[in-house]
């Protein structure tokens, strides 16, 4: 790989928009790219990849590099330190200052590292961790997390069973696996472009991380049932879940946001389901919500959280999130849960999820809920998922990481109406 004088500038300009964190980094690099549309496919991944492992490693770099590195010097840092790359490959790419810069740098010592400096973490996500984890359990889990994540599929069963999917994906020269745990997921070998296959633009299958897929079968909706996906995003679950209702019954698709549902309808279009209906809320507390109390048989709640269970893609939220923010997600967190509460009728399932990783996203604001809400009970989450033979060691709540299972971090706990 030769890396020219335009990638290293191309890609130090971007950094320095990214580092603002005024916006999410693929937001910013979206409009970067449509600014320079002359950049060809090689140059964007390129840049692409400096970008985020800048983010993966800002801290390590900005030890060796020192304070007042510039974004050239943090790109120049990861690809000497991180990627490995040799002054031979950077062929034309260096010049004097530069040069030497690089050279330096191959072999500089970073001295004594503090832990969160070693996980390239922010001092008070690392202290969270602590929490509950120790120094090398934090260690270990951030390494992972500074991981590229690798591309999962989800087989849309309305249309083809995962063995198919497979086999035509294989046809076509994109190599791929079953996934470990999900009997919908395929995982790629790689990342393909996939925007123009025809099987995704039947939809055959959707872009899903296998973790994510797992929280569909925690709720388990069945056939003909009144179902809600209390925080549907783009619906990304609320096509999972329509699959597994066989697109019979009735689906809500709950959101504040209409720019985010309105990704969804080009989805269910293509996905074939008919029994989804998405509908735009003010609140949690919205009328609409209200008219449907006690009337609705599985509420899947993936709450709004501090997302640092997808440091894998999105590694610039440990650089964008605070304590200050998080204590508003949990207030917001406990808010929604007690709302879509209100709609489980007797004897109906409630899945509180988040990609989170820290324990006041998740078990705290379950065991708070629980002990408000004396007519919930837990359900064992192992044990949903053992019975549709799903084997997943996890007890009564889910916690998924990159570093035990590979896919992005997710919790969720079951809990069940009493009748």
């Amino acid at each position: 790989m030769t890396i020219t004088p335009a990638q290293i500038q191309s890609a130090s300009q971007a950094l320095r928009s990214v580092l603002r964190f005024d916006y999410p980094a693929d937001s910013v690099l979206s409009c970067y790219f449509r600014d320079l549309r002359e950049l060809g496919a090689r140059d964007r991944a390129f840049v692409a990849e400096a970008v985020y492992g800048v983010l993966r490693r800002k801290r390590t770099l900005e030890r060796l590099c020192g304070p007042e590195a510039s974004t050239r010097q943090l790109v120049l840092a990861w690809l000497a330190r991180v990627e490995g790359i040799t002054l031979r490959q950077l062929g034309e790419g260096l010049h004097g200052r530069d040069t030497d810069f690089f050279t330096e740098i191959k072999g500089r010592e970073t001295g004594e590292l503090t832990l969160a400096e070693s996980a390239d973490l922010p001092d008070w996500l690392a202290e969270r961790l602590l929490a509950t984890l120790t120094a090398e359990q934090v260690l270990a889990l951030a390494h992972s997390l500074n991981r590229p994540a690798p591309l999962d599929l989800r087989a849309n069963t309305l249309k083809i069973d995962r063995d198919a999917l497979i086999e035509r994906l294989k046809a076509d020269g994109i190599n791929c696996v079953p996934g470990r745990y999900s009997p919908t997921a395929v995982r790629l070998d790689g990342k393909p472009a996939l925007q123009k296959h025809p099987l995704f633009l039947d939809g055959s299958f959707e872009v899903q991380d296998e973790g994510s897929q797992l929280l569909g079968y925690l709720l388990q909706p069945k056939r003909g049932e009144m179902v809600v996906d209390f925080c549907a995003g783009a619906g990304g679950k609320t096509l999972l879940l329509g699959a597994l209702m066989r697109n019979s019954g009735r689906l809500y698709a709950f959101d504040v946001s209409d720019k985010r549902l309105s990704k969804l309808k080009p989805r269910m279009a293509r996905s074939g389901l008919s029994n989804i209906h998405p509908v735009v809320i003010a609140s949690e507390n919205d009328p609409r919500v209200k008219r449907l109390a006690g009337k609705i048989d599985r509420v899947l709640v993936d709450a709004p959280c501090s997302g640092l269970g997808t440091l894998r893609r999105n590694p610039d939220l440990k650089w964008r999130q605070s304590p200050e923010a998080l204590a508003e997600l949990t207030m917001k967190q406990a808010a929604i849960l007690a709302s879509a509460a209100r709609l489980v009728k007797p004897g109906g399932r409630l899945v509180y999820a988040t990609c989170s990783l820290l324990v006041e996203e998740n078990e705290a604001i379950v065991a708070a809920f629980l002990a408000a809400n004396e007519g919930f009970a837990p359900v064992n989450a192992q044990d949903v998922l053992t019975k549709q033979g799903i084997a997943v060691e996890c007890g009564e709540q889910l916690r998924l990481t990159p570093l035990a299972h590979d896919t992005d971090g997710f919790f969720a706990a079951v809990l069940e109406r009493k009748a």
